[in-house]
């Protein structure tokens, strides 16, 4: 069937590719689970040889396990092990010149046989690097001469040739996934340690920032516990932010949200014209200025709430805080 028949089959509702992607997902699935319940202390071992490294970890593969190995690298750099990727290609032509003696390498072959991969070793050997193999069959070249053997054998590809490296690429990248997850573990890497290599965007914003690096904190829409209910739904209504903060001479005393209002509404139709103080909520969830993002993140999300009143030491009010509005990309 050629390519336009195969769009005008899916258009007119005759066939869909549905049961081939679900068949592709749980092939994949039970072909990890098969890795996993073949794991042995090799992997311990080869943790440990990163553990012990005082160079970087130096990965590297050749087509889809060069691709694959780029992640891993990335990982691995981005959550406390100095890591990147090196071209077999390019190495054997001077890159290895980027590699010292202190580096461990990371030789991804699923065949265990790639040529470039193999000329690359006995320059390793003559460096002194120590080698964790990553293989696909047993008794292979590269896991041979490797320091260490990880297999990741597959019983074939979900490629309907089985040629196109696809479960195999999973399982790869899967193992140095849990390669990584072990070493974060082992060094108790947490998210602010994680959030240093990632300080752009929304995640190192949430993890490095102060409150008050992002709060709001000119034209609050503050009101006296005096004020009338009418006064403050005009408040609420300038701050857009959906609440009026009562305070006196600074001072927290409460807030008054939309919910608040419609409760009242329902208790009392003449409240309009009553003080404020009467109907706010008089202790409301707030955070200290000098918290960080992610703490006031976690509060809003377990209250459901939206905006967060920011005081200082002292619960004089400072500022306003809308966590998602202000943490988007």
């Amino acid at each position: 069937m050629s390519l336009a028949q195969t769009n005008a089959s899916l258009t007119d509702g005759e066939s869909s590719f549905l049961p081939a992607a679900v068949e592709s997902l749980a092939m994949q699935s039970q072909a990890l689970e098969r890795i996993a319940d073949r794991l042995g202390p090799e992997f311990d071992q080869a943790v440990r040889l990163i553990l012990g490294c005082k160079g970087r970890v130096i990965v590297s593969g050749m087509g889809k396990s060069g691709i694959v190995g780029k992640k891993i690298a990335a990982t691995l750099a981005s959550t406390g092990t100095p890591s990147f990727y090196v071209h077999p290609g390019e190495a054997i032509h001077g890159d290895l010149g980027m590699i010292t003696a202190d580096d461990l390498i990371l030789l991804i072959s699923h065949s265990g046989e790639t040529d470039e991969i193999l000329r690359m070793m006995p320059s390793l050997r003559y460096f002194g690097n120590r080698i964790i193999g990553m293989v696909g069959a047993a008794d292979t070249s590269v896991g041979n001469q490797a320091d260490v053997t990880l297999r990741v054998d597959i019983e074939r590809e979900v490629c309907p040739n089985n040629l196109a490296p696809t479960t195999s690429a999973l399982a790869v990248m899967a193992l140095g996934d849990a390669l990584a997850v072990c070493l974060i573990k082992a060094r108790d890497f947490k998210p602010t340690d994680f959030a240093q290599f990632h300080p752009g965007g929304m995640l190192g914003r949430r993890l490095l920032s102060k409150v008050s690096d992002v709060m709001i904190s000119e034209d609050l829409p503050i009101i006296g516990p005096d004020e009338s209910v009418r006064e403050a739904v005009f408040c609420m209504t300038s701050g857009r932010l959906g609440l009026a903060i009562i305070a006196s001479a600074g001072r927290l005393l409460g807030i008054l949200t939309d919910g608040d209002l419609r409760r009242a509404l329902i208790m009392d139709p003449t409240m309009m014209e009553k003080e404020v103080r009467n109907f706010m909520t008089p202790v409301p969830v707030t955070i200290n200025q000098d918290a960080m993002v992610s703490d006031a993140e976690i509060l809003m999300r377990k209250y459901k709430i939206r905006a967060l009143v920011v005081t200082d030491e002292r619960d004089v009010v400072s500022g306003l805080l809308e966590i998602f509005a202000d943490c988007r990309n």
